[in-house]
């Protein structure tokens, strides 16, 4: 009897080996599915975020031609204005000094100033001098400040 039970105790102990072996086995074949599903949901991720990345950069590049466009329509419109304050310069520089500070009196500061600063000095000096003193102070003011 004893070597029964012995035998038994070695069939069951050989079952319990096969079950532990195949629940191993069980576990380790769902660990891979596991693993092969979050390798799948990364590629996904990974895909998208390389689309988004060319995305990005894409409506970067448009941005910087626009940014680019822009500027170049900025200094555009910088250099008609500075063509048309110079005309105006030289308008101002062809009358008489008494004339031109009179008129020049009759405007903002801010006009006035950027169309001496494009005439010629002498002749931009002698138009302050025939100001009233109070306009030829601030405009000579706002002169100082502007050369800073």
């Amino acid at each position: 009897m004893k070597r029964a039970a012995l035998i038994i105790i070695g069939v069951l102990f050989m079952v319990i080996n096969v079950y532990a072996q195949e629940d191993a086995a069980s576990v380790i074949e769902k660990q891979r599915l596991e693993l092969d599903r979050k390798e799948e949901i990364i590629k996904k991720e990974t895909e998208r975020l390389d689309t988004l990345k060319k995305d990005v950069e894409e409506d970067i590049r448009k941005y910087t031609a626009l940014l680019e466009q822009i500027d170049k329509s900025l200094k555009l419109a910088q250099e008609i204005s500075d063509k048309r304050l110079k005309h105006v310069a030289r308008a101002y520089e062809a009358m008489q000094p008494e004339d031109a500070a009179s008129r020049l009196s009759g405007l903002d500061n801010d006009t006035a100033v950027q169309i001496l600063l494009k005439m010629e000095s002498k002749k931009a000096g002698l138009v302050i001098g025939m100001m009233g003193p109070q306009k030829a102070s601030n405009i000579t003011r706002d002169i100082a400040k502007l050369k800073k």
